[in-house]
């Protein structure tokens, strides 16, 4: 790897080297149980130095960027079941993506508390818009994902009468016209307005 002349393509999820005390994974890479994958699909560059060599993959374009383990995704829920719900990544973070990629939220990944209680019905609903962070990979071209931390969940939801609903509670949402109830495990979103008052307060 450390020699050839001609550029190093990589792909999204490409597996480029051991991480250890010489390869430390760069921009555009992540460590994933003792290696370094490439996030991007792009060009291998080695960044030497006396002992070590960053391993950083510059992308083609911006928008080739894939979700990595810890990153916080938004998501459209596609398909719920008992056990799971199938989702469309549709962002990382920020970035709008060009095409969305699969992932699956487990019945024990949707709350840190109350496992065994979880009912996916209660949860979540084809069709809800929800914020997640995507865990360690175990099967190819899916991504696992979790809503156990209080900042994520469900986030844009309609009523069966097709009006976005207004959260009321951690587990609950409301349509405004017909004053319905649906459970849903909310996100407690920070409205822009409060971070603001809060750096303006410091």
């Amino acid at each position: 790897m450390e020699k050839d002349k001609d550029p190093i393509i990589c792909v999204p999820g490409q597996r480029l080297c051991v991480s250890d005390k010489v390869n430390i994974p760069g921009p555009g890479t992540y460590e994933q149980q003792g290696y370094i994958y490439s996030k991007l699909a792009g060009t291998v560059k080695l960044i030497k130095e006396e002992n070590t060599r960053t391993i950083e993959v510059h992308g083609i374009t911006e928008q080739s960027i894939v979700p990595a383990p810890g990153d916080i995704v938004t998501a459209m829920v596609t398909i719920v079941n008992q056990r799971f719900c199938k989702c469309s990544i549709k962002c990382i973070g920020d970035i709008v993506l060009t095409r969305p990629y699969r992932g699956i939220l487990r019945k024990e990944d949707v709350r840190a508390i109350d496992r065994d209680r979880v009912e996916m019905y209660k949860s979540y609903r084809p069709g809800d818009i929800i914020l997640a962070r995507v865990l360690p990979m175990t099967e190819a071209h899916t991504y696992q994902l979790s809503t156990a931390e209080n900042e994520l969940g469900v986030v844009i939801a309609h009523s069966e009468e097709g009006v976005a609903m207004i959260p009321i509670s951690w587990t609950q949402m409301q349509c405004p016209k017909t004053l319905c109830k649906e459970f849903r495990k909310v996100a407690k979103v920070v409205p822009e307005e409060v971070i603001a008052e809060q750096v303006i307060a410091e």
